[in-house]
């Protein structure tokens, strides 16, 4: 049978967080070695834990923000420090809004080892489960709402995208999907760097995505390809 997961949970909602606790342990897959209320204790936490995986509210002290204000990042931004500071830990980030903003924000260095999800899915066991396993081990995860949001606020991306593409450029924006730089890309086909960088900026330019900076525009057609991939089979 194999070890529980070690997490670190994090929520600013004594209540949420300890239910969470509950429910993730009674599934016997984790081991919740810490439940914390604020960013600054979820990086001590992992700094002295060292956990597989982290599950953290994007919202938390200090800046709460008041009635009907944008949620503040202290989630987001905690992720990104500990999977710089430690890449083995992967961080599932739980959000109450479909905003691709927040995607976006998330995913500008990389997706690896991370995931997004909305908040909705704390009921679901399963779900989270999932998450936590696929960051663990350095993948990424997208609540489908949250991509379905992203591919509305991008009407410009039309529903067969991806019938544009050459075989070799799907087969790029396959390993891009799987979380490979250019460099990954390159190896596992067996290309140039220089190809590749060529075959991307293909990719962009057919999907439209020509005027968003780098990282939000490989997250785009990512997430183009997890929509549309059923198109080609």
């Amino acid at each position: 049978m194999p070890e529980p997961l070690r997490i670190v949970t994090a929520d600013d909602n004594y209540l949420v967080r300890e239910g969470v606790r509950r429910l993730l342990e009674d599934s016997g897959d984790v081991l919740v070695e810490a439940a914390v209320g604020s960013a600054p204790e979820l990086l001590d936490a992992v700094e002295r834990l060292r956990p597989a995986a982290v599950l953290t509210d994007i919202r938390m002290p200090p800046s709460l923000g008041g009635l009907g204000e944008r949620p503040s990042m202290e989630g987001i931004d905690a992720a990104h420090a500990i999977r710089s500071a430690y890449p083995r830990t992967g961080v599932v980030v739980l959000s109450q809004y479909a905003d691709e903003s927040y995607a976006f924000e998330l995913f500008r260095d990389g997706t690896d080892g991370l995931a997004y999800l909305l908040k909705d899915r704390i009921g679901e066991v399963g779900r989270l489960l999932e998450a936590l396993r696929e960051v663990s081990a350095g993948r990424s995860l997208i609540d489908p709402q949250v991509v379905e949001a992203l591919v509305r606020g991008r009407a410009r991306v039309r529903a067969s995208a991806l019938k544009d593409l050459t075989p070799r450029e799907l087969d790029v924006l396959r390993e891009m999907a799987a979380g490979r730089g250019n460099a990954g890309i390159a190896a596992h086909l067996h290309l140039s760097e220089s190809s590749v960088e060529k075959h991307v900026n293909a990719i962009f330019t057919k999907l439209g995505l020509t005027t968003e900076d780098l990282s939000h525009r490989r997250v785009t057609a990512v997430l183009t390809f997890l929509r549309d991939a059923g198109l080609r089979g």
